[in-house]
């Protein structure tokens, strides 16, 4: 891997707020099995790792779970092979989630001890001896909040993870853990995207039949903001549906319009369905999934430039992804 130049700030790397785009490596490490990787995996994350650092990328989100712990694992190879890697990005893992196996359901587990088992073991794997930000996958209804706290507290005493915060929970379930915690939570990664809306369309369907159907729960972004709680994004892309993988009408019709926007603006249609979330006040951070290294580019211009969509160009965009005027 070619050893760039030109580090960011010590301040913009240990910042997880600070970071404009993030590199998720859920799709890192090969197949959702237990079969082992091999070098082609490893290579495909270093292929992947060096498009994030191209376009200017320091922060990368793991999970524990993410392919059985290769996401984590291959990672850990590349960083092993690149000297001075580690010290110029902000590693993010995430922990509380059992997936299927032999037969027995899935489940979430926030206990304090799960907590801890799977941070030395996410450690081991990336090889690295310090996580920067931990976050709580999914809200776990069992979890004492109190474990959970103690459990946090043990880690940053032992120098283990730095900063902590939480993923796809409501402003209520924060603020219950938060009253529990010394150290400030500082991130809250919920779903959200040009087709994932639920968390806007809460905000601006309140006192209407359509607000029932909604599930996100309404407050919660305000909430971050308030608290100065990061707000990241997964899934920002849409799995491709406003860049050519769209079905329905308004898919297309929205992927017409993001197109028209791109070349309007000198950019790509992954640069402008990143800008749509970025130019929201809650300074949106978007964590991008794919592994092809040519995508992984062409999100660069949401790294490189502030978000260029006026106040109309951002409604334009929504109206046309809802397929419906507002109320």
């Amino acid at each position: 891997m070619t050893d760039h130049q030109d580090p960011p700030s010590a301040s913009t790397v240990t910042d997880i707020r600070a970071h404009r785009l993030i590199y998720g490596c859920m799709g890192l490490g090969g197949g959702w099995d237990r079969q082992p990787y091999g070098a082609p995996e490893i290579a495909a994350a270093e292929a992947a790792i060096e498009a994030a650092l191209e376009i200017g990328i320091t922060a990368f989100d793991h999970a524990d779970i993410y392919r059985h712990g290769k996401s984590e694992a291959v990672f850990g190879e590349v960083l092993s092979r690149t000297p001075g890697l580690r010290s110029r990005i902000l590693l993010q893992t995430k922990c509380g989630i059992h997936l299927p196996e032999d037969g027995r359901p899935g489940f979430y587990d926030l206990r304090g001890t799960h907590i801890v088992r799977s941070v030395e073991q996410s450690l081991t794997r990336l090889r690295t001896d310090v996580i920067d930000v931990l976050l709580l996958h999914r809200p776990d209804p069992l979890a004492d909040p109190e474990d959970v706290a103690q459990a946090l507290a043990s880690l940053h005493r032992q120098g283990l993870v730095r900063h902590f915060g939480v993923s796809n929970m409501a402003a209520a379930q924060v603020a219950h853990l938060q009253a529990h915690l010394d150290l400030p939570l500082v991130v809250n990664q919920l779903q959200m995207s040009l087709a994932d809306r639920d968390w806007l369309e809460a905000g601006v369907l309140v006192n209407t039949r359509p607000a029932a159907t909604l599930g996100f729960p309404l407050g919660t972004v305000e909430h971050c903001q308030r608290n100065r709680i990061g707000v990241q994004a997964w899934g920002p892309l849409a799995g491709g549906r406003f860049t050519g993988a769209g079905q329905t009408p308004a898919e297309h019709a929205t992927t017409e319009h993001v197109a028209a926007l791109a070349h309007r603006h000198g950019t790509t249609p992954e640069a402008i369905m990143l800008w749509w979330l970025r130019r929201h006040p809650a300074r949106i951070a978007p964590v991008i999934g794919t592994a092809r290294p040519e995508r992984i580019r062409a999100c660069g211009d949401a790294v490189r430039r502030e978000p260029e969509l006026t106040h109309e160009q951002w409604y334009e965009l929504w109206l046309t992804a809802r397929g419906e005027a507002l109320p």
